[in-house]
């Protein structure tokens, strides 16, 4: 299942409109072109466990510990916004982690020639340049997660599931399943009891004729009173 999140917006039409935010897996960026997809933006908590990975060893003033430290920072930024309303979010991000993001990029510069390419920090700072424009795109609408730690935690069970099952019958199947996955945890997200959802998507599928009204039935569309209504 692909470790990506959706992020709906309260004033969006149900269009299926929305921002998406990624690890660094490349094969989001044809998904990233959607006329669909507002915005693309990248993860810091894959970033910050490539610098994790790079202080194994290292004293705590290497390059790797100094950058997990600032990252550390833009996270503390983020906890103190968590219950403010996304106007709010965007107001405190652009104030407080604009000057933390540009001193981490003005290191990353410094030290992109310096250190070993193949090296754990060497890759860390060359994958987070590469991502780097995605990277600030949560700064730009507080309704953008800084990471996508929410899609990571809901597909866990499936993963721990997987496990146990190994295989699934057939690639339809293999698809099937995650697509229903997809749509219960999606469900889940956007605050909709999975069970109702699903029971309300099977009834009106059928009915749905065009492609705006598939749109519609999509779980980032809809609120519980839609389902109970």
């Amino acid at each position: 299942m692909p470790e990506e999140f959706f992020y709906p917006k309260a004033e969006d039409p149900p269009d299926g409109a929305m921002d998406l935010v990624t690890d660094g897996y490349e094969g989001y960026n044809a998904l990233s072109k959607s006329p669909r997809i507002l915005g693309h933006g990248a993860c810091w908590a894959y970033v910050r466990r490539r610098f994790v990975e790079a202080t194994h060893g290292r004293k705590n003033t290497a390059a790797a510990h100094q950058m997990v430290a600032l990252i550390s920072k833009l996270y503390q930024i983020e906890r103190a916004a968590r219950n403010k309303s996304a106007p709010e979010r965007e107001a405190i991000r652009q104030k407080k982690a604009t000057p933390i993001l540009d001193k981490i990029k003005t290191r990353l510069d410094e030290k992109f020639t310096k250190v070993l390419p193949q090296s754990p920090l060497g890759t860390a700072i060359t994958s987070t340049l590469n991502l780097w424009p995605r990277l600030t795109t949560y700064l730009e609408d507080g309704h953008i997660e800084i990471d996508n730690n929410k899609v990571e935690n809901a597909i866990r069970p499936f993963v721990i599931g997987r496990k146990g099952w190994l295989f699934s019958g057939s690639p339809r199947g293999a698809h099937a399943s995650a697509t229903l996955y997809t749509l219960v945890e999606t469900a889940k997200a956007n605050k909709l009891e999975a069970w109702t959802y699903l029971n309300y998507l099977f009834a009106k599928l059928p009915l749905a004729k065009s492609e705006q009204a598939l749109m519609y039935l999509l779980p980032q569309n809809l609120k519980m009173e839609d389902l109970n209504g």
